[in-house]
């Protein structure tokens, strides 16, 4: 196999890989300095022997990907706040040419998703990922874990019964969100409380991640008349010179705040019969600097 022809095929991977370790970290900056490390272990491997170029490259991804993991809970950080994955770009465009499947890959990293996998550990997060996002057999997934059979089928049976226990149910229809999001900016923009009241659901959960580093709240604010009236008052202390963008990120609609030309806060709603069940406001700088070029 020639440099070229290794370089060639990891970057033909780099998607794949890049969703598996972002899933896995529900980081960007993560995700891609685990990339990185899987190319230079790929660039400085012997290649001959490898016949499935794919399934090997998942495997030191995701073996890097769970060792980063383990170094983040072994530091025992804390965060600031509640906890929102960063915002991730996802245009599967003709890569992804089947519905079912492009609407599991969408499923596997919405933010609901993500902060439900935040719970459980590093294997049990990898097994869920390749078996789930990207339907990896059992028996593969054990050879890339070096773990038997049995165990990883346990594994990815305790984590899919953790994820379905504690995971939100909501539609996931693109133009039903795109459009409640654009009535729901209108009518927070304007100060619309009567407006906002008709859009959310009577348990809608506002959850802001500032990171301590920005204004948000630091507590999940839950039911409508809070979420409400938590949203007209920002309304009425609105900076000037705010635009806003709409983009897919997380697998659905979101919208992109700017002031100027700088990421100010990303909101995304999750909905279900036609209202807001949760608001997602992301206002950690450190968590729009990717978003500075979409």
């Amino acid at each position: 196999m020639t440099t070229e022809t290794a370089t060639d095929l990891f970057e033909a991977h780099r998607p794949v890989l890049l969703g598996v370790a972002y899933r896995m970290l529900g980081r960007v900056a993560d995700a891609e300095d685990v990339v990185q490390e899987a190319w230079l272990r790929w660039s400085g491997a012997l290649r001959g022997d490898v016949r499935e170029p794919r399934g090997y490259l998942v495997r030191i991804t995701t073996r890097l990907a769970i060792d980063r993991l383990r170094q983040i809970k072994a530091r025992g950080e804390t965060y600031v706040g509640p906890w929102l994955p960063e915002p991730y770009v996802t245009d599967f465009g003709d890569t992804v040419p089947d519905t079912a499947e492009r609407a599991v890959l969408a499923d596997s990293v919405s933010v609901a998703v993500l902060v439900v996998l935040e719970s459980l550990s590093p294997l049990e997060r990898a097994v869920f990922v390749l078996r789930e996002a990207f339907a990896f057999p059992y028996a593969d997934i054990a050879a890339m874990l070096d773990r038997g059979e049995p165990a990883v089928r346990q594994l990815a049976g305790r984590a899919r019964k953790h994820v379905e226990e504690r995971r939100p149910r909501y539609e996931v229809d693109p133009a039903q969100r795109r459009d409640l999001t654009e009535r729901f900016l209108a009518a927070a923009a304007d100060g619309d409380l009567e407006g906002l009241m008709a859009l959310l659901a009577p348990e809608v959960r506002l959850v802001g991640d500032s990171g301590g580093k920005s204004q948000a709240p630091l507590r999940v604010l839950q039911r409508a008349d809070k979420v409400g009236r938590f949203l007209v008052g920002v309304a009425q202390r609105s900076v000037p010179g705010l635009s806003v963008r709409f983009l897919e990120l997380n697998g659905g609609p979101a919208a992109l705040i700017l002031s100027g030309d700088k990421p100010d806060s990303v909101i995304q709603l999750d909905v279900a019969g036609g209202s807001v069940q949760s608001v997602y406001i992301v206002r950690n700088p450190d968590k729009l600097r990717s978003l500075a070029a979409a």
